[in-house]
């Protein structure tokens, strides 16, 4: 007998009482009763909600209007000093415009190495969840690909609000497709070890900076 006739009997074996699919589809077979949001709030208090969630995971959160998005990005590329940023294909040209900065394109040939030397990426998002604090990216035009967002140290991200908040994680996936390459962020990468002392930038940026951007309420969430 060989190993995999063994491993397969073993597995013949643990499912020999499971019942028989009785052929239920998938999206009944699971009671989906779960509460789509905790508590009842306004969408001003879904918004407030996220911001206080991701400040709990140390995201450095900013607030401000349409009009002076391109002003607020400026300022933190400034107080970073940095010099290049990667800019995804589809973001906003206007976003930078007031930033004096080399502007790096995200490229399919560009290698880690590469975006390790860029000082910041910039990008949207595709929803903001308040409950949990997480922003999730789908690799949209305006956010480019997954690892512009993993491999530089500091990423800003901006946040249409109130267009691009929901109050949970069941809200959000009606919003998402899943067959795109979606990235799940609460906070700046982190760990930590045996001794519990934490690490930033681990596996991600070590600064997460998000802007909460005001005047976009197509599209919003029910709080």
């Amino acid at each position: 007998m060989s190993s995999r006739e063994r491993i397969l009997g073993r597995v013949r074996r643990a499912l020999a009482d499971v019942p028989r699919d009785d052929g239920t589809p998938y999206e009944r077979a699971v009671p989906r009763d779960y509460l789509r949001e905790h508590g009842e709030r306004t969408v001003e208090e879904t918004v407030d909600l996220l911001a206080e969630n991701l400040a709990d995971y140390r995201a450095v959160v900013h607030r401000c209007t349409t009009e002076g998005l391109a002003s607020v990005i400026a300022g933190l590329l400034a107080a970073r000093d940095a010099r290049t940023v990667v800019v995804p294909p589809g973001l906003d040209p206007g976003w930078l415009a007031e930033a004096g900065v080399e502007r790096v394109p995200d490229r399919a040939e560009s290698t880690p190495h590469e975006l390790d030397r860029v000082d910041s990426v910039v990008t949207a998002c595709a929803v903001a969840v308040a409950e949990t604090g997480t922003i999730v990216l789908d690799g949209s035009p305006d956010q480019g690909r997954r690892r512009v967002t993993l491999v530089p140290d500091h990423h800003i991200c901006v946040v249409r609000v109130p267009a691009q908040v929901v109050a949970s994680v069941p809200q959000a996936l009606e919003r998402l497709d899943p067959a795109r390459p979606l990235t799940w962020i609460s906070g700046p990468s982190a760990t930590s070890d045996i001794e519990l002392d934490r690490v930033e930038g681990v596996h991600g940026p070590r600064t997460l900076e998000v802007v909460l951007v005001s005047g976009h309420e197509s599209g919003a969430a029910t709080a």
